[in-house]
């Protein structure tokens, strides 16, 4: 088990209308019912408050994904373990992020794009279709799939329950967290 300070770090990423949000949201209720210090990091929450100077260049994406890193590390080190939910599109970047805290874990979180596209939360996949949005990831937009990702879930496959109990099962088999999740 890891010391009380360096909490684990877990970054989902995937393109939009994954389940990556959800997943957090669930995983975090399921630590806080036992006590543990959570922290949940969206992206589209701290793109709103923190960096709305940001666009959706290369550049700019890198930057969100450094700044959630940071912000990230800052809750680790101080024994909160941070649940970050980041589209993320690049390799390198989440590598970087996920670099800065002791334990950071990397789980994909996926769903064939036409399973993307019939939930549209937000209807960016119909925007982009009517050609009114450009520069969405994963589909006029890169997004580099995990090489070696601690975990994959495939949401349309897999129950909420089950991503759920995998992504505990993960911070269990890595030693985080012990036997409080046990």
């Amino acid at each position: 088990m890891t010391n009380q300070l360096h909490a684990p770090l877990v970054w989902f990423t995937g393109l939009s209308g994954a389940g990556k949000t959800t997943i957090a949201r669930a995983v975090a209720g399921q630590l806080e019912s036992r006590r543990i210090p959570v922290e949940i990091l969206d992206g589209d929450e701290i793109r709103s408050f923190i960096s709305p100077d940001l666009g959706f260049s290369r550049a700019d994406r890198d930057l969100q994904v450094r700044r959630l890193g940071y912000i990230a590390h800052l809750l680790t080190r101080n024994g909160v373990t941070a649940l970050v939910s980041a589209i993320s599109p690049y390799r390198d970047s989440r590598a970087e992020a996920l670099q800065a805290s002791k334990q950071g874990l990397e789980v994909f979180v996926h769903a064939p794009l036409e399973v993307l596209r019939a939930r549209d939360t937000k209807a960016l996949y119909a925007k982009a279709a009517r050609g009114e949005l450009q520069g969405l990831t994963g589909v006029n937009d890169p997004y580099e799939t995990p090489e070696h990702p601690a975990l994959m879930l495939d949401t349309s496959e897999m129950a909420l329950t089950e991503c759920v109990d995998r992504v505990l099962e993960l911070l269990r088999s890595k030693g985080e967290l012990g036997e409080r999740i046990a």
